[in-house]
């Protein structure tokens, strides 16, 4: 019944904003109305159910999500540079399946240069995309991470690509990059890259191996 609510509410605010831009568009010259008309398609409700339905509904990426839910132990390497002494450090993960199996909240803790660590990740497959979507917040920074990327089944992981705050360089963004790799039930490979600040070539800038606590 949530799920069905749901859809009629997100059908009514789709026909709401198909009637929203049509009377804006009245209010605009020519020019502005005929642009508006080529970029909105109109859709029958009908269609915008189907649509909605299909958008809500979890698949089978979001039950390999599931897969991953429970407690695991990280063990992380960071480079500051590239060529630099790698950092060791350890951390514990929780993931837990939300609002009906729709999305991945992991919870980690552990250590950076001897500082407290803690971050919160969410991550989720967007049927309408088709794509993997991700954020991640953490008390070492007050932005937030946000990253799209596609399953591999060769290779059993998902290439996130995205832009990132780089302190360095005020009010300016970096691009970043990270590899998940489903290495088995038990073993996950998270490999993330950035730009070096000295040349600003990509390089791997951390690798965290996670095995699952028994």
């Amino acid at each position: 019944m949530k799920n069905l609510l749901s859809i009629l509410v997100a059908a009514f605010l789709l026909t709401a904003c198909e009637k929203g831009k049509t009377t804006a568009a009245n209010s605009t010259d020519k020019a502005d109305s005929t642009a508006a008309k080529s970029e909105w398609k109109p859709v029958d409700s009908a269609t915008a159910m189907k649509a909605w339905m299909e958008y809500s509904t979890p698949g089978e990426m979001h039950k390999m999500l599931a897969k991953s839910d429970g407690a695991w132990t990280g063990e992380t390497t960071m480079w500051m540079e590239n060529g630099g002494k790698p950092m060791m450090s350890k951390s514990e993960t929780t993931n837990k399946m939300m609002y009906d199996g729709r999305y991945q909240i992991s919870n980690h803790k552990g250590n950076f240069m001897g500082m407290p660590f803690e971050g919160m990740s969410i991550v989720g497959y967007d049927n309408s995309k088709k794509k993997f979507i991700s954020t991640w917040i953490d008390n070492m920074g007050t932005g937030i991470m946000h990253g799209e990327g596609e399953w591999n089944p060769s290779t059993k992981s998902v290439e996130f690509k995205g832009k990132m705050t780089d302190p360095s360089r005020p009010g300016k963004d970096c691009d970043f990059r990270e590899v998940f790799t489903f290495v088995d039930d038990n073993t996950q490979k998270l490999e993330m890259y950035g730009p070096d600040s000295k040349t600003g070539k990509e390089y791997k800038t951390m690798e965290i191996k996670y095995t699952r606590k028994k």
